[in-house]
């Protein structure tokens, strides 16, 4: 499920495109899906290794969107091993929250940003990490855990100190805000609990069907609840 709007921000076939923390990879392939060229960056060596595979499944399965391609990087936010205006498109999902120096991390994605590109910055919304954050300290205590709750105004400030244009901000995965409050209210570890398995299993139905009842239930709750907040932005030409 992704959580940045690819029409929003502006993706296309040919487009070189920075998934940076790419994590488990979801929004890499949706960016080869449309035929851009890719680079899904992380820290996580494991985590890169396992995307590298499914992109290059993707590319012989022809999956790929024309003219599409895909590699990884291990590197670190702070210091990206890419030239200036590399990217027409940068996408940083549910990172900056994790990185002590996350206006440090805000500049080295704007300088690899070309002049006319746009990014999409994404952080847990206030409102729902600040519920999770009360119920329990396991939730965002742990090694590379959450650092900092955003407030809208100052992921909006960062991003403006860095010289980026704001474009628009939205909200989604508001289904998934009460499930990480009954995570944190149950255990966050606790995957055996019998609500957080039906809650789970509403999830996956909800990820691979997307029934009618889920899409109005985040109509709904998105603008509410929403667990993340998603920024969109542009570099000046």
């Amino acid at each position: 499920m992704l959580t940045v709007d690819y029409d929003r921000l502006g993706v296309k076939a040919g487009d070189r495109v920075l998934d940076m923390g790419c994590g488990g990879g979801r929004h890499a392939y949706q960016a080869l899906r449309r035929g851009a060229r890719v680079v899904a960056l992380d820290a996580d060596d494991s985590e890169i290794k396992d995307v590298s595979v499914l992109l290059e499944a993707m590319i012989q399965e022809h999956e790929a969107g024309d003219g599409g391609s895909g590699c990884v990087v291990n590197g670190n936010a702070l210091n990206l091993p890419f030239p200036d205006g590399a990217f027409d498109r940068v996408i940083a999902s549910e990172v900056l929250e994790h990185i002590p120096s996350d206006r440090a991390a805000i500049a080295e994605l704007t300088r690899v940003l070309r002049p006319g590109g746009t990014m999409a910055v994404t952080v847990p919304r206030w409102g729902p990490e600040l519920v999770n954050w009360a119920l329990s300290d396991d939730y965002h205590m742990v090694e590379g855990g959450h650092v900092r709750i955003y407030r809208q105004s100052v992921l909006r400030g960062r991003l403006d100190d860095a010289g980026l244009e704001f474009r628009g901000v939205s909200h989604t995965h508001g289904l998934h805000s009460p499930y990480w409050w009954l995570k944190c209210a149950v255990g966050v570890t606790n995957d055996t609990h019998p609500l957080v398995r039906a809650y789970h299993r509403l999830l996956v139905w909800d990820i691979e069907h997307r029934p009618l009842p889920t899409r109005l239930a985040d109509f709904v709750l998105d603008p509410l609840i929403g667990k993340s907040m998603v920024v969109y932005v542009e570099k000046p030409r």
